[in-house]
């Protein structure tokens, strides 16, 4: 039987204000990214939801992000590479220390926003970003918008990564993500987003809004925690991928 993984964004409260719903992602998904303080996030958030991952049996992902708290680091930012490799080592830093207080361990990379959307469209900003947090965590698995720049970074590197696909995101024809500012962009219909991540994981391919079809390997599937529909997207992928004969594991 083949298997994937499913993880989401989360831990993207901050202080009083509360962003998405973790405590139920945190019993459907296999993995999560937790935000380190870049784009959202705080010390107390990073912390509750790290041993809530941990008491679930949800493997720890870093999820850095451009300093844009305001943003929610989705605003495309100009920063000088080596600050930016400073800014991710920073917030890798503080992920992993934190897991460790909480007995828990990071297993793998996520970037976030716009800092990930630009790294899928230039490999040398991907790969100086990865080998910034592996400087850090040598041994955190990368997580990549499969079949993009970011993949030929860890293959340039020669580094653990896992193919990751989008339930809830449409998809141009280069395989980069549709830009949120254009109608359809972000998937709301939860049905939807179950029935067209079966017919990638079976095609083995990335199913764009055109309907090219981009031969890749697809190892985990995201969800944004901070849709108001992200329980719901993440129970329907779920139950769709075990209704079809595919599992669910870690990556």
């Amino acid at each position: 039987m083949p298997t994937v993984d499913l993880n989401a964004d989360m831990g993207e409260s901050f202080g009083a204000w509360k962003m998405g719903d973790d405590a139920s992602l945190l019993k459907i998904v296999t993995s999560a990214n937790i935000a380190c303080g870049g784009h959202a996030g705080d010390p107390d958030v990073m912390a509750r939801t790290m041993k809530l991952a941990h008491e679930n049996g949800v493997g720890i992902g870093a999820h850095p992000g451009f300093m844009d708290i305001a943003g929610f680091g989705r605003n495309r930012m100009h920063v000088p590479i080596a600050t930016l490799q400073n800014q991710v080592r920073y917030q890798v830093a503080a992920s992993v220390g934190m897991a460790r207080s909480v007995g828990a361990e990071v297993r793998h990379l996520k970037l976030h926003g716009a800092m990930a959307n630009m790294a899928s469209e230039d490999t040398a900003m991907a790969r100086a970003l990865y080998e910034a947090a592996l400087s850090v965590a040598p041994d955190l698995i990368v997580m990549v918008l499969a079949a993009t720049a970011q993949q030929e970074a860890v293959k340039e590197l020669g580094c653990a990564w896992a193919g990751e696909i989008f339930a809830d995101r449409a998809y141009n024809d280069d395989a980069t993500l549709v830009d949120r500012s254009l109608p359809g962009a972000v998937i709301h219909d939860a049905a939807l987003a179950g029935r067209r991540m079966v017919d990638m994981v079976k095609a083995g391919a990335i199913i764009t809004e055109s309907g090219k079809r981009i031969e890749t390997r697809i190892d985990t599937i995201c969800l944004h925690g901070d849709t108001p529909e992200a329980v719901q997207i993440a129970a329907s992928v779920r139950k769709e991928l075990e209704s079809a004969g595919i599992g669910l594991a870690k990556f």
